[in-house]
């Protein structure tokens, strides 16, 4: 009888006539992008074995042999030394492969009571809990170092806007605190994402369960699984994890991208809010006195790098049959790719913040634009006594005054507010500045300085604790 492995080295080769093609073998492998999970792969096959032996399926010895064996293979993994053959299609026969050679028979036997079906299934829901986990901690140093950025610019004016129109003065830290929550809400997408990944597929062999008296719920614990998959069908089919996980690194991305058109638009000379420190922008070839923000712009541009791949990943699972299908071999890579892109782009980020230097005088100069006040103006008419719509009639034709003289409101006469409202008094004056029209929102979620350096405290305790 054959070996499981023979000279052409498939595991299957016994069944067919003829060897697989070159082509159909460069075409279905997966050994060169899914080499990534070798040790989450031999994580796995350790605690499959510990099992397995617990159950007297196979021999303590047998077991002996492979820890012993894959410890030599990690270490050849480790060390650069390890050799992946292509003809042996994926990590998990590589592995495999290599085993046997080291170990005879035991290797042969790690296989009994699984499917690689249920085996590559465990080993992406490792892997993704281990980026989750990684990401989650790159996500908690980013929002630190805004929240620094934030703290440095509790007072610092400028305007708010709205349809890009200046609307009303606020903070720099307000505004800046507004990504830290975005975040936020990312890192708490992200933790209840992991709690789906953290369930076991192994025991569900290839898509029916086992003959063999395997303890699912030891191998989870050993793992470190919160639960089962506890539907064998489900199990080996299922990608929902990856494609939630997708789906929050897409809105991570969105936030991101948010972001760096802000950074583009304010380290613009004609804006000129503030400046990004070089080491994250590249000149020009022809134009020696460019200085390009290429960094935002790069990740703004992969954020759609990263929704493609949430789309390939929904493409890839919306025709298929229960249970397993070859089509999953193409969750990999838009997956790899997504979680590359967010360890990279977070990563740079959170030192990126650390190189802004803010302007206030530019963003002061700006927040005088626009008559951004007005609202304040309005609001003052009505602790009045005057209805809002009455005042909210009453500032509008002030500020088309304003627009016809080219002057700001805090500018004009006492006389001339009053020729709007008679309940104008010289307490208006207070109202129309900037630093007043900020400290006037002293509320929870409010721009005034005190309540953003509140908010800075609060969300700094949740970060450190």
């Amino acid at each position: 009888m054959t070996s499981q492995f023979s000279k052409k080295s498939e595991a299957w080769s016994a069944r067919f006539s003829e060897p697989v093609s070159d082509l159909v073998k460069r075409y279905t492998a997966s050994v060169f992008f899914d080499n990534r999970m070798a040790s989450v792969d031999i994580q796995g096959s350790l605690a499959h074995a510990e099992m397995l032996q617990a159950q007297n399926i196979i021999s303590a010895q047998d077991y002996a042999d492979i820890q012993r064996g894959m410890a030599q293979i990690s270490a050849e993994i480790e060390s650069g030394q390890f050799t992946w053959l292509l003809d042996l299609e994926d990590v998990h026969l590589n592995i495999e492969k290599r085993l046997t050679e080291l170990v005879g028979d035991a290797g042969k036997r790690l296989h009994t009571g699984r499917s690689r079906n249920d085996q590559v299934a465990t080993d992406i829901r490792l892997y993704m809990r281990n980026a989750i986990d990684q990401i989650l901690e790159l996500i908690a140093q980013f929002r630190l170092a805004l929240l620094d950025l934030a703290e440095k610019h509790s007072d610092t004016i400028l305007p708010g806007f709205t349809h890009m129109q200046v609307a009303q003065p606020i903070t720099f830290g307000h505004h800046i605190l507004a990504y830290v929550e975005m975040f936020g809400r990312d890192a708490e997408r992200l933790t209840d994402c992991r709690k789906r990944v953290n369930r076991l597929p192994l025991g569900a062999a290839a898509l029916a369960g086992t003959t063999f008296p395997i303890d699912r719920l030891r191998v989870a614990k050993t793992l470190g699984f919160d639960d089962v998959c506890h539907n064998s069908l489900d199990a080996v089919s299922d990608r929902d994890f990856a494609i939630e996980f997708c789906g929050a690194a897409s809105l991570i991305m969105t936030h991101i991208s948010r972001m760096s058109e802000e950074l583009i638009i304010w380290m613009s000379p004609r804006v000129g809010f503030i400046d990004i420190a070089d080491r994250f922008c590249t000149g020009s070839s022809i134009m020696p006195q460019k200085k390009n923000p290429d960094v935002p712009e790069l990740a703004r541009g992969k954020t759609g790098r990263v929704n493609g791949n949430l789309i390939s990943l929904l493409t890839l699972m919306k025709g298929q049959p229960l249970a397993y299908n070859k089509d999953n071999q193409e969750d990999k890579e838009p997956l790899f790719d997504t979680v590359d892109t967010l360890v990279d782009t977070l990563r740079i980020f959170a030192d990126m913040a650390t190189g802004i230097s803010v302007k206030p005088e530019a963003m002061r100069a700006a927040a005088l634009q626009g008559y951004a006040t007005a609202t304040d103006l309005a609001d003052y008419l009505v602790k009045k006594g005057l209805p809002f719509r009455d005042a909210h009639e009453a500032v509008a034709l002030a500020v088309r005054t304003c627009v016809e003289k080219n002057c700001d409101l805090s500018e004009m006469s006492l006389v001339e507010l009053q020729s709007f409202s008679s309940l104008i008094t010289d307490d208006v004056f207070a109202v129309l500045t900037l630093e007043g029209s900020v400290a006037a929102r002293d509320h929870i979620g409010g721009t005034a300085p005190n309540q953003v350096r509140t908010a800075i405290s609060r969300l700094r305790q949740q970060l450190i604790k």
